[in-house]
């Protein structure tokens, strides 16, 4: 069976819901109700995601139709500076939802010219929570909140820094 998949010329992708759907279907065959529980938990979380989707897929739009590629390399292109990492780690603290759901704009960014380090910035500071600030603040005081969302963004800039080094690096032998 694996050696059909890799003798057609079926897509990653294909492939994928290929084999996902033979799991349900093998489950289906060993436990009917389990496999029925599955299919309602993955639709109810469909529909869960589906706003975050249609936000992100907006986002997308606009990012592809009004920010030509030449801005986006001014603003996170390597020659952004630090100007690029203040826009990464804002736009990082103020986005939510599930990072997988913003893996395709932050491809589109990437193809567009923006730094590598800078989208790593920008995924490091979405742990920085606005609205679980005053949270936060109530179960372990504006020190601790502060002093922990001063080292996320401290933090972010050097991962950042590491996945560039990394990113671009050449192992030539």
């Amino acid at each position: 069976m694996l050696s059909f998949f890799k003798k057609t010329k079926i897509s990653g992708k294909n492939k994928f819901l290929i084999f996902v759907g033979l799991v349900y279907f093998l489950l289906f065959i060993k436990d009917s109700s389990s496999a029925i529980m599955a299919i309602k938990n993955t639709a109810i979380m469909l529909v869960k995601i589906f706003p975050l989707l249609v936000i992100v897929l907006f986002f997308m739009s606009v990012v592809n139709l009004y920010i030509e590629s030449g801005k986006i390399k001014e603003h996170m292109g390597k020659e952004s500076g630090i100007k690029g990492i203040m826009y990464a780690i804002i736009a990082g603290i103020l986005v939510s939802g599930p990072p997988y759901v913003l893996f395709p704009m932050l491809r589109d960014l990437k193809k567009g010219g923006a730094r590598s380090g800078l989208l790593a910035i920008f995924l490091y500071n979405r742990n920085i929570k606005i609205p679980y600030i005053p949270v936060m603040i109530y179960y372990f005081g504006l020190n601790f909140t502060i002093i922990i969302s001063t080292l996320i963004v401290l933090f972010s800039i050097l991962n950042g820094m590491l996945v560039e080094f990394f990113a671009e690096r050449r192992f030539e032998k």
